[in-house]
């Protein structure tokens, strides 16, 4: 497992040592005050545009999809009864909550605007690490440049201004990965930055379950390197031991919960894994046989069944995710990296400074491997990756900068402008995203009072009208049953239920039913609401896909007897049920 007991290699830390600078030392761009200031002032003015572009965009209402499904709505509905609520018809209100936990204290003073503020901290948060890693062993201007990579990636800047969670995953997961490396490259004579790595993976951990993953991979890392290291396997075994025992111990308020709660206490994942538990599941009342697919996640049958892609693509991924990303597009990975990370990556292990070049690559390969395998390829899932990536890029343009000096034997100032023009202009797609972005939402008018809240919402959400007329006219005691909405319920002041993912069964379910009325208007009331808030467009579409086609009209006759159209706006309609 390691080298003979008694040996004491320090090539780890001399690598690191070689890397870093003196504490103090401004060692920007290319030798040369005037450049460094100047590189160093333009860095900081571009960062202070966005972190107040960003800024802006936080003080308007929060309309992110997953917000007003689960980060925000879950939160109100515990405000809304009193204390901690139950919502079994909702899978997702049994992740881990620490962050949603912070939104709840301000939704308790009835701010909706701070959850996206701290989530934009938790992402500033992370590009201060980066920042800090190689301020320590680069320079302040490549610290500052490593900052504005992070920081104005698209998929961040997308984050940024939404009450999410995964920021505050990444936060974690770095300050526990960076914490680690300062206790190995002190000789593990530390323990408390070993410590303080473990408490931050038991934060990340009761983020987010992804955060599961980098805690195996890090966990590894303290076993295998130190036995490798020292020699000292049993030790290194005590070290693993602690290091797991505190990341459960600080993730196990939400593992107990589950636990107590459902007999799984990472539930919904792995659940057949715990029936020896929790003895099995009852499905749904309203599902059949064959309702709903439930072969599990394959993301070769996802990548060339659903997307239709050969193998030549999926085997470019790992590239595609740089050039290929669309917000709002699952084929395309649901979010937007930038190509830097793709060129200048490589180039990081160019030279002969290493130090933890090669950790960090082996960190990005596993977490992504693994998240893609486990399930869909979205670059929300992969984000804990992209601190490091950004730390290699950053390393990788400072090695083409001392190439391009070397190979054109001209000033330093020579080969930095032409190598630095090149990032430029590929990190000005970042700046017009963060343009674009500002322009859809719109926010000066909401903040500068000209807009009216409704108003705003209304043209940012689709559903909004309806539910804001839910709120003004239905009865206190209507419940709202949310069909094809997504289940966006935060701005809804009814109760009400959905089950997400579970449409298909239920459309299934209304042509079992709708042999005659009654027996479909029992059903309907079976799902437990009083009025159904539906995108009509989608239902109509569902049941043309998924029953007989001589089965649709009668469906769709039958539907109209059992529903009465009470309101209708943006292709959303409210039904109350006969």
């Amino acid at each position: 497992m390691g080298r003979a007991r008694g040996a004491q290699p320090q090539s780890h830390r001399m690598h690191d040592t070689k890397d870093r600078i003196p504490e103090g030392r401004a060692d920007c761009l290319p030798p040369g005050r005037r450049a460094d200031r100047l590189a160093c002032l333009s860095l900081h003015c571009i960062l202070a545009a966005v972190f107040v572009a960003e800024l802006v965009l936080c003080l308007t209402p929060p309309v992110s999809r997953d917000a007003l499904i689960h980060h925000l709505a879950i939160p109100k509905l515990w405000i809304r009864h009193g204390g901690w609520f139950e919502t079994p018809w909702a899978p997702f209100s049994y992740f881990p909550m620490n962050v949603d936990l912070l939104y709840l204290v301000s939704l308790l003073f009835g701010n909706d605007a701070l959850p996206a503020l701290i989530h934009l901290l938790f992402g500033w948060g992370t590009g201060y690490l980066v920042y800090r890693y190689l301020r320590d062993r680069e320079g302040r201007t490549w610290g500052l440049l490593g900052l504005l990579v992070f920081a104005s990636t698209p998929m961040v800047i997308r984050l940024s201004v939404t009450a999410y969670v995964d920021l505050g995953l990444v936060f974690f997961t770095t300050a526990s990965v960076l914490a680690y490396l300062r206790w190995r490259d002190g000789g593990c004579g530390e323990a408390k930055w070993l410590l303080l790595s473990a408490a931050c993976m038991g934060l990340a951990a009761g983020t987010k379950y992804n955060a599961f993953i980098t805690w195996v991979f890090l966990n590894g890392a303290v076993c295998y390197l130190y036995a490798r290291d020292t020699g000292k396997q049993l030790q290194a075994l005590r070290w693993g031991a602690v290091f797991f025992l505190t990341v459960l111990a600080v993730a196990s308020p939400w593992l107990v919960k589950n636990l107590l709660l459902k007999g799984n206490p990472v539930y919904p994942l792995l659940d057949s894994v715990f029936s020896f538990i929790h003895g099995g599941r009852e499905p749904a009342a309203f599902l059949a046989a064959g309702d709903v697919e439930s072969g599990g996640f394959s993301f070769i049958r996802n990548r060339m069944g659903v997307y239709g892609e050969e193998a030549w693509q999926i085997l470019l991924l790992p590239l595609r995710i740089f050039f290929e990303g669309r917000d709002h597009d699952p084929q395309h990975f649901d979010g937007m990296l930038n190509p830097l990370f793709a060129l200048a990556v490589p180039l990081a292990f160019a030279g002969t400074r290493k130090g933890h070049r090669i950790f960090f690559l082996s960190l990005i390969a596993f977490v992504f491997t693994v998240s893609v395998l486990t399930a869909d390829l979205r670059i929300r899932y992969i984000l804990p990756i992209l601190p490091f990536a950004a730390i290699l890029a950053v390393q990788g343009i400072r090695n083409a900068v001392e190439w391009l000096q070397r190979r054109l034997s001209r000033s330093h100032e020579t080969a930095a402008g032409a190598v630095m023009a090149g990032v430029a202009l590929l990190m000005a797609s970042n700046l017009f995203y963060l343009g674009n972005l500002f322009a859809d939402v719109r926010p000066l008018p909401y903040i500068l009072g000209q807009e009216a809240r409704d108003a705003f919402l209304s043209r940012q959400v689709g559903s909004y009208p309806s539910v804001a007329f839910i709120n003004r006219t239905l009865p206190e005691d209507a419940v709202v049953y949310l069909l094809y909405v997504s289940g966006r319920g935060y701005y809804l002041d009814r109760e009400y239920l959905h089950h997400v993912g579970l449409e298909t069964g239920i459309v299934k379910a209304i042509g079992r039913a709708s042999a005659d009325t009654a027996a479909l208007a029992a059903f309907l009331r079976s799902l437990g609401g009083t009025h159904l808030l539906v995108q009509e467009r989608l239902l109509v579409k569902a049941i043309g896909d998924n029953l007989p086609e001589e089965a649709v009209g009668p469906v769709l006759e039958k539907l109209a007897h059992c529903l009465v159209k009470v309101y209708e706006s943006n292709g959303h309609a409210v039904y109350r049920i006969r």
